[in-house]
């Protein structure tokens, strides 16, 4: 029943978005020429305010069905620059019947401050049934027969999430290298999951045991000494972030050439925290992009690494990443929509991360429906990613032999997935996304179908 639903799930949200197409507040000027071989297409050069919407549905047996909306509105000044904006707003809300949900409002523009781009973001994520599998990736066990009827909040916590955002990047030497300078501020409370309101509506049968009788995997890592007493409820801090952007790509939304590739700096220090002492961390990530095929196929990849330079990172904030530019309202942890498509999400983390994408994008489609400019395009991919440096590993290594041969038994190496997508795309920068990934070793669950905005990178 939950397959068919996602199916239908998506469909819907095939309809719905041509459906907004013509929901736009809009201006259009003249054509421009776009040449597939002999055939000639016209494109639409968008100016002024544009939006797009949609509704959004979804459903989870847990955590019940999802109702809210989304949005993303545009401006394109007079259109000479289109398909590149002046100004973004992104807002979304929703809820789950059963408690969880995501609001979040987002801002990008290089216009605002004259020669600065700047991005905000605000997002606040409260989550009845956060996902939790340990650290080190396969060095912590994964058991499907441990989250059946009886105990399938075992790999789970409650969490809530708030993270306010602002970066800046300038021009340093020329149009291609850029310097970025900003600060993140968390907030993260984490307990037990709330079993009792899980069980408020179930059958007498149906009952979820309590931490008495099964304690989740998270509260036997503080029985075990892996989470510390002042950690385990979570914490706040802010991030410091300076760094290098180099970005050669011919377009933001969908690059057909060029390359994106940074460095960031990050420091967490005591006095902006809650946490027993600082942290600092670097993230490197470089994406390459090559055209096969003028304007239709497209080879993608990405490379990233993040690893601790000093200092004690808390669990909780383990997880994070620290891109230049958010694609999605999360950003944290190996796995899952943005990171290893298809496997488990947050399966992977640990001190140092490393991953990959390597993604093929064929556009099959391009046309103007109600005014809009609307391409469709299928996406091959192969994700992969794995921890470097262990967290807690003294820790793991003093525990008895019966925890550790049950709950620590295989050594790390790389999580893979594989997969396939389809990418519906109005004046080439609002892009709904659906991807279907496969994890290639059991250990990191089994698939995963994701319905979103944007390419991954």
């Amino acid at each position: 029943m939950r397959k068919n639903f996602i199916v239908l799930n998506v469909f819907v949200i095939i309809l719905l978005f041509l459906i907004s197409t013509g929901l736009e507040a809009q201006n259009t000027a003249d054509t421009v020429v776009v040449t597939k071989e002999s055939k000639v297409k016209k494109e639409k050069i968008k100016k002024g305010w544009n939006f797009g919407g949609l509704p959004i549905l979804s459903f989870d047996s847990d955590l019940g069905l999802q109702l809210g909306v989304l949005g993303s509105l545009y401006n394109y000044g007079d259109g000479s620059r289109y398909p590149k904006y002046d100004h973004y707003i992104y807002g979304e809300v929703s809820f789950y019947t059963k408690g969880s949900g995501v609001a979040r409002l987002y801002y990008d523009s290089d216009k605002l401050i004259n020669g600065i781009r700047l991005t905000a973001d605000v997002t606040y994520n409260p989550d009845l049934l956060y996902a939790f599998y340990g650290f080190n990736g396969y060095q912590s066990t994964y058991n499907e027969d441990w989250i059946d009827d009886s105990t399938r909040i075992f790999y789970r916590m409650q969490r809530s999430f708030t993270r306010f955002m602002v970066s800046f990047q300038g021009k340093l030497l020329n149009d291609k290298l850029h310097w970025l300078a900003g600060v993140d501020y968390y907030l993260i409370n984490i307990q037990n999951v709330d079993v009792d309101r899980l069980n408020e509506k179930r059958d007498d049968n149906d009952q979820i045991p309590g931490e008495e009788t099964m304690p989740s995997l998270y509260q036997r890592y503080q029985q075990w000494g892996l989470i510390t007493p002042e950690d385990k409820d979570g914490g706040n801090y802010a991030a410091i972030k300076a760094g290098l952007v180099y970005d050669t790509r011919d377009n933001e939304p969908n690059p057909n050439r060029g390359v994106w590739s940074e460095v960031v700096l990050v420091g967490a220090p005591k006095f902006l925290s809650s946490m027993e002492s600082g942290f600092s961390k670097i993230s490197i990530i470089h994406r390459q992009y090559f055209t096969l095929i003028k304007n239709r196929l497209t080879f993608a990849y990405r490379l990233g690494f993040l690893a601790s330079l000093g200092g004690s990172t808390p669990w909780y904030a383990e997880n994070r990443l620290y891109p230049s530019v958010l694609k999605g309202s999360s950003s944290e942890g190996l796995g899952g929509a943005k990171t290893i498509r298809g496997v488990l999400r947050n399966r992977v983390v640990g001190d140092a991360m490393g991953w990959g994408n390597f993604e093929f994008r064929w556009k099959f489609l391009q046309t103007v429906i109600f005014n809009q400019n609307i391409y469709l395009a299928f996406n091959l991919f192969f994700d992969s990613g794995r921890v470097f440096k262990e967290m807690e590993e003294d820790k793991i290594e003093n525990l008895p032999d019966n925890i550790k041969s049950v709950y620590f038994t295989d050594d790390e190496s790389f999580h893979n997935s594989a997969g396939a997508g389809l990418r519906i795309a109005m004046n080439q920068n609002f892009i709904v996304a659906i991807d279907y990934g496969n994890a290639l070793d059991k250990r990191d669950g089994t698939h995963g179908i994701y319905i979103g905005l944007n390419f991954l990178f």
